[in-house]
């Protein structure tokens, strides 16, 4: 019991300290690239960056479901990045921000594939990925991809959902409504914003009365992207059965106390699916999805809070 409250009040309280007294913002600049891609024409992806003087690496922070590059674990994985005088890209997703061209999905890496690719980022030699959530997932699929951008040195992934399936099970259940209602507000503020600019998939109205995830994805993802039903697309794009053909030295980070992504929809993805050597698995005892006390450590011996400590990881590679 301790535990699981351990797990809910760690999901929430870093929330609502962003919410009640936001921490001041790193300086950063506006970020844009488009992706040729898509069916319905360029897609611009935007974010936010801070451009080091002399600095010759950058990470690449991507958001959860429903997030932003102002999600408040972005923000502070930009300020511990200041710290440890690296570069830093919050990359928004397709769609995500409220004034992107279109939508994303949880195996679509082809959005952090261009922002690395970009232009903008050519002057850095190494390029360190952190995804929270289903942008970890993302990165490890972008990291199993094959196609990695020559400069990706290292992906680290914090609570990542990593069999599809089982997750959606999971948030969908009565018991974590919180959890879901939170995730699909975001998601739906983010499609009423596309929808201003392009065709989408469903009436307005009719997404923003949607009530699960499952739902979601069989009303929308299925139709923007084509997938048969919203099994089809979580057994296509889930990350678990390509842990095994990763190509840069990546880390997991998982809560067995997780609300959102929990210990029975992750343990039995990693056992179904033996990973890469390659692949340094670290599980917390406590903590929640993606927020944990600062006193946790990953066993690196780096400066306390996680970030800093993934940060550590990911600049040893």
């Amino acid at each position: 019991m301790q535990r699981i409250f351990h797990g809910h009040f760690w999901t929430i309280a870093p929330w609502l300290r962003h919410q009640l007294r936001a921490p001041a913002l790193t300086p950063s600049s506006p970020f844009s690239v488009h992706v040729e891609e898509s069916p319905a024409g360029p897609v611009r992806l935007l974010g936010r960056i801070r451009h080091r003087e002399g600095a010759r690496a950058i990470l690449v922070v991507i958001h959860g479901l429903g997030g932003t590059s102002e999600s408040y674990y972005m923000i502070e994985a930009a300020r511990r990045a200041e710290g440890a005088g690296l570069a830093c890209l919050r990359l928004n997703l397709r769609g995500a921000g409220g004034d992107g061209d279109d939508l994303y999905h949880a195996g679509l890496f082809s959005d952090l594939h261009a922002a690395i690719a970009s232009p903008e980022l050519g002057r850095y030699e190494r390029v360190l990925v952190l995804g929270y959530s289903l942008g970890g997932h993302i990165a490890l699929r972008y990291a199993a991809s094959g196609s990695l951008d020559a400069r990706v040195r290292a992906v680290a992934a914090i609570c990542p959902p990593l069999d599809l399936e089982r997750s959606v099970t999971a948030i969908d259940q009565p018991g974590r409504w919180v959890y879901r209602r939170h995730v699909l507000s975001g998601l739906k503020e983010m499609y009423a914003a596309v929808a201003s600019r392009r065709a989408v998939p469903l009436p307005v109205g009719e997404a923003l009365a949607i009530r699960t995830i499952r739902e979601w994805d069989r009303r929308i993802m299925t139709r923007r992207f084509g997938f048969q039903s919203p099994e089809a697309y979580y057994a296509s794009e889930s990350a678990a059965p390509r842990l095994r053909d990763l190509s840069v030295p990546s880390l997991l980070v998982a809560t067995e106390a997780d609300p959102m992504v929990p210990l029975d929809t992750v343990r039995p993805a990693l056992e179904a699916y033996p990973p890469s050597p390659l692949l340094d698995i670290r599980w917390l005892r406590l903590g929640g999805h993606v927020g944990f006390p600062q006193t946790l450590s990953l066993g690196f011996g780096a400066a306390p809070g996680l970030e800093s400590q993934v940060i550590h990881w990911l600049l040893r590679r």
